[in-house]
């Protein structure tokens, strides 16, 4: 049982949050219908704390041990570089009022105070009846003890019993019989915190329905129903890189665009929620008030139909799930005969990602295609999860697209399983990779120092060559591959690639071994120009 807290209960608290989040996702899911009804609260939650727990883990790896201030400060920039969602930018800047107060010293029940004004704050229209109702709950039962332990305690307890009044306050939530889902998420949360600080786990069941009272609806004086056809058609949510005086305006033309406008963070790194019909107009929004990126674009109506898709699919045998960028891979996996998940090019998907990915399979068997060495501890979270829930899964760790179209070209859903994940894994690993990339800076390599702008061949991971031209350079990477064998060459080119330059490589590869295969597809990926698969 602690006293006060430190760096190492952060880290213990966000590792048991995200624990605690990854067990109740799928009810938290379930019970979204505010704002709107697209069940994904539960998941939104869940990578919000998955980022601020690898920010976390990332400053535990840098300095041993680091202060509070440090730690509380490194979780809510996390939380709030990777929020997703309505609920999970309510939380992130839940998290970075807490920070401001522990980074001074104070204590939890003035921390979690800070932390709901800041949420509040952060709401352009505050609803009752939310997440932001749970959270003042907890903050004013927590102020009113003493001691970290019983402040843990008191928030928990108050918040359990604000969520349980929270179909009294929004009609939408009496109507469904069920608690809010945010709200839901935010005592999974202080449940963590009561373990991480006392070791004890919270005991008892969370309510999550009630039966539906029509005195009750009829009598509600909190907010209605949000419109149906008429509310907006588009989540837009960014980050975005801005001065503070640039805020006031950029809500005030938000808000003028849609609704559940939610921006949260601060000191120049803002995370920008908001509903809208004109996703472009909202976008445009941020361009003039700073610089945006990180954009992503939701159709509540296809989330809808994708979330249904889930529910109503009859589970089939087998499934193989490929992770790609680029809408040309993309094509070339499903003509395959793989599911996509279609990762976004600045971001590797959060375990939760693949976990909904594979669930959309609807498969009882699932052989997953990484095809990105850096997914792996996700996919390890993932598999642990599938497995629990009774599904069977392989991870094939393929470290490049190549090598996941190597693996997919010997796919066969008539082998038992482990044989199929046998003959997989054997293609992947029989295919050398090589990608090309641009030094974005001065660096040492294992080929001597680039600078900015060189031209860089990695071979099976491995800067082997540095170039000045792309085409050059890639002919030289190209000869070391099929230098000591090979009998098919893949050839997959990036989203900004020379029109030239399949037709070069393939014309060497013909004149310096022509017993050689050469295939070019356009892959359509961003971050690298070509990538190389030799077999």
């Amino acid at each position: 049982m602690l006293d006060t807290l430190d760096a190492a209960a952060v880290r213990t608290w966000c590792r048991l949050a995200l624990a605690a989040l990854g067990q109740a996702r799928e009810e938290i899911d379930a019970l979204n219908v505010y704002p709107v009804p697209d069940g994904d609260t539960g998941t939104n939650l869940y990578l919000t704390v998955e980022s601020a727990a690898e920010a976390l883990d990332a400053l535990f790896a840098e300095e041993e041990p680091p202060a509070l201030a440090a730690a509380a400060t490194a979780a809510a920039r996390g939380a709030l570089i990777g929020a997703r969602g309505n609920s999970g930018v309510i939380l992130a800047q839940w998290l970075r009022g807490l920070a401001e107060v522990l980074s001074g010293d104070g204590e939890l029940g003035e921390a979690l105070d800070n932390g709901a004004r800041s949420a509040y704050q952060a709401v352009a229209e505050p609803v009752e009846g939310t997440l932001l109702t749970v959270a003042a709950a907890a903050a004013g039962a927590a102020k009113a003890a003493q001691g970290l332990t019983a402040q843990a305690r008191e928030a928990y307890r108050a918040a359990r019993q604000a969520l349980l009044l929270t179909p009294d306050q929004l009609t939408v939530l009496a109507e469904a019989g069920v608690v809010d889902a945010g709200g839901r998420g935010l005592v999974a949360v202080l449940g963590a915190l009561v373990d991480a600080v006392s070791g004890q786990q919270p005991m008892g069941p969370v309510a999550l329905r009630r039966e539906v009272d029509p005195v009750v609806v009829a009598g509600c004086e909190g907010h209605e129903r949000p419109p149906g056809p008429g509310h907006p058609a588009f989540e837009v949510i960014y980050l975005l890189e801005a001065e503070d005086g640039q805020l006031p305006r950029l809500r005030e033309r938000l808000g003028r665009l849609g609704d559940s406008l939610v921006i949260g963070g601060g000191d120049g790194l803002w995370n920008v929620h908001v509903h809208v019909d004109d996703a472009g107009a909202a976008v445009e929004a941020g361009v003039e008030a700073g610089r945006p990126y990180r954009i992503r674009i939701t159709h509540f109506a296809e989330a809808a139909a994708r979330s249904g898709e889930r529910e109503e699919t009859v589970s089939h045998g087998r499934a193989v799930l490929s992770v790609v960028t680029g809408s040309g891979l993309a094509q070339l996996c499903e003509q395959a005969g793989s599911v996509v998940l279609a990762a976004d090019p600045d971001r590797a998907p959060a375990s939760a990602e693949l976990v909904a990915a594979v669930h959309r399979c609807a498969a009882r068997e699932v052989i997953l295609l990484l095809n990105d060495p850096e997914l792996r501890a996700a996919a390890g979270a993932a598999a642990d999860q599938l497995r629990e829930e009774g599904v069977r899964i392989a991870v094939l760790p393929t470290r490049s697209p190549v090598q996941g179209l190597a693996a997919l070209a010997v796919h066969d859903a008539g082998r038992r399983f482990d044989e199929d994940v046998v003959a997989m894994t054997s293609a992947a690993g029989a295919t050398r990779y090589a990608e090309l990339a641009v030094a974005e800076g001065e660096s040492w390599t294992m080929a001597g120092v680039c600078q900015a702008g060189d031209v860089l061949g990695l071979i099976d991971g491995d800067v082997a060559v540095i170039g000045h031209d792309l085409t050059e350079t890639a002919l030289t990477v190209l000869d070391r591959m099929i230098a000591a064998s090979g009998e098919l060459v893949t050839l997959v080119l990036g989203d900004d690639s020379p029109a030239e330059l399949a037709d070069r490589l393939i014309a060497h590869a013909r004149r310096t071994r022509p017993e050689v295969d050469t295939v070019a597809y356009q892959g359509g990926q961003e971050a690298a120009p070509l990538l190389i698969g030799v077999e």
